[in-house]
């Protein structure tokens, strides 16, 4: 069995990555949180219930309570779920509606 390395979720949404960063240093120019982003990897989107659309950064099940919202003119356009220590983002969920493209999609069950 072969065990791939999973992708660096810049490499696969290298514009989300820089909102995500421009927008945390936009509420804290020294947000620690902001200088993880490049290296966060990309596990998938979250199989939890049909509906769900997050994009994990971390294993399934490893978010604790910590949500940081981050906001565009005073909406919440993403939110980024945290560790239990509150100093890894485990998953983001795009709340804006917009298109990221295939790989942000459900792949089916079957192979």
């Amino acid at each position: 069995m072969t065990t791939e390395p999973h992708p660096r979720l810049a490499d696969v949404f290298p514009d989300l990555a820089t909102e995500i960063i421009t927008l945390l240093r936009e509420q804290d120019e020294n947000d620690p949180l902001a200088d993880t982003v490049e290296d966060l990897l990309f596990y998938g989107v979250c199989t939890c219930r049909p509906t769900c659309t997050n994009l994990l950064t971390a294993p399934r099940g490893s978010s604790g309570c910590w949500v940081v919202q981050l906001e565009h003119d005073g909406e919440d356009v993403i939110w980024l779920s945290l560790d239990p220590t509150a100093t890894a983002i485990t998953d983001i969920e795009v709340l804006d509606g917009r298109d990221l493209g295939p790989a942000s999609r459900r792949q089916s069950a079957s192979a």
